[in-house]
C-alpha cells in the first residue's frame, strides 16, 4: 500500500510516499529510507525500490529531496549535498516516530547520487543500522572530474568562479540560472551513463513532469567541499552493501568506496547490468531486490 506523507527537513516540508506490505497487521516492522538519483523524484526508481522492498515485508519511504519534486525549497533545483544528507536524517526521524516502525530497525538505501548521500549521512547518523547503495556515485566527482575522471577540473574551477557572480546576480534580483544534467542529444561517443540517462529521463520509460533534470549552477560552491566516501569507514561496525552492474561505467565509485570501508561490508555485482539498467529493468532489479531484502533482513533483525 502506498500513502502520501510529509515530514520536515531543516524547516522545509518534504513530500514522500510510504510503502507498507499489503498484509501488514499493524505491528512494528523494519523500515528502509530510499533516496533517489540526481535530479530524480520519488515516482521513479526510488519508488520502484521502495515498493519492491514493501513486497518483501519492509516499510519503505521514498521521498523527494528538498528543492525538488513535490518538496519545498527555493530556488528549485538547488543541489546541496549537506541538505541532501539532512533529508536522509529527517526521513529517519519521521520513520522513528511512527507506531508501525521499529525505531531500532531502520536501514537506508541510496540510488545513484543518493548512493553517495546515504553513506555520507550514515557516517554520523547512528539510527541507520544498515546502509546499502545501488549504482552509487559521488556527485561532486562526477561534475568536477567527469565519468571515469577524464576531466582535469579546469571546467569546474571556472564554474566556481561563475557561482560567485551568479550569487551576486541573484542578490540584485536576477533569476536563478539553471543548467541541464543531460545533453540535448546523445551520440555513441558519449559516456554510456549519459546515453542511458537520456533514454531513461527523456522518454516514456522514466520521464516524470517534476523531474526536470535541471539544477542550479551555483550549487557547485556547495558541492565543492563535499566527498561522499572520505570517511566511509565511520559506518562500521554497522554493515554496508554496495550493488553495481558489471557493465556500469560508474562502478569505480563503489569499488573504491568499499575498499575504504571497514568491515562488515559487501560488494555485489549484477552480471550484465549497466548503471541505469538497475533503475528499472526487471531482470536486474529483481536480483538487486533479492540481495537487498536478504541484507536488510539479516541486519535489521527482530
Amino acid at each position: 500500500m502506498k500513502t502520501n506523507v510529509t515530514f520536515p527537513s531543516n524547516g522545509l516540508n518534504l513530500a514522500g510516499h510510504l510503502y507498507t506490505p499489503d498484509d501488514h497487521d499493524g505491528g512494528r516492522l523494519p523500515a528502509v529510507v530510499v533516496g533517489h538519483p540526481f535530479t530524480g523524484v520519488k515516482e521513479q526508481t526510488a519508488g520502484l525500490y521502495a515498493q519492491r522492498l514493501a513486497e518483501q515485508g519492509f516499510i519503505a519511504l521514498a521521498y523527494d529531496a528538498a528543492y525538488g519534486g513535490g518538496s519545498e525549497g527555493e530556488p528549485r533545483g538547488l543541489e546541496n549535498p549537506f541538505q541532501r544528507a539532512e533529508d536522509v536524517k529527517a526521513a529517519v526521524s519521521y520513520l522513528s516516530t511512527r507506531d508501525d516502525v521499529d525505531p531500532e530497525r531502520i536501514g537506508a538505501l541510496g540510488v545513484c547520487a543518493s548512493g553517495g548521500y546515504v553513506p555520507f549521512a550514515a557516517q554520523s547518523e547512528h539510527r541507520i543500522k544498515a546502509v546499502a547503495t545501488v549504482s552509487a556515485v559521488d556527485t561532486t566527482s562526477l561534475v568536477r572530474d567527469g565519468v571515469g575522471r577524464t576531466d582535469d577540473g579546469s571546467a569546474f574551477r571556472g564554474m566556481l568562479e561563475q557561482a560567485g557572480a551568479l550569487r551576486t546576480q541573484e542578490a540584485l534580483g536576477k533569476p536563478t540560472v539553471l543548467v541541464s544534467a543531460l545533453p540535448d542529444a546523445v551520440d555513441p561517443s558519449m559516456p554510456t551513463l549519459y546515453q542511458e540517462c537520456f533514454d531513461y529521463y527523456r522518454t516514456s520509460r522514466g520521464r516524470h513532469p517534476r523531474s526536470t533534470n535541471q539544477w542550479v549552477m551555483r550549487s557547485v560552491d556547495q558541492m565543492a567541499p563535499y566527498d561522499s566516501y572520505a570517511m566511509i569507514d565511520a559506518i562500521s561496525p554497522r554493515p554496508l552493501l554496495m550493488i553495481v552492474g558489471s557493465e556500469a561505467d560508474t562502478a569505480y565509485f563503489s569499488r573504491e568506496a568499499i575498499a575504504k570501508a571497514s568491515e562488515p561490508k559487501e560488494f555485489f555485482v549484477i552480471d550484465g547490468a549497466t548503471h541505469v539498467d538497475l533503475y528499472d529493468k526487471d531482470e536486474y532489479v529483481t536480483p538487486a531486490i533479492a540481495k537487498l531484502a536478504d541484507f536488510f533482513a539479516r541486519n535489521l533483525p527482530a
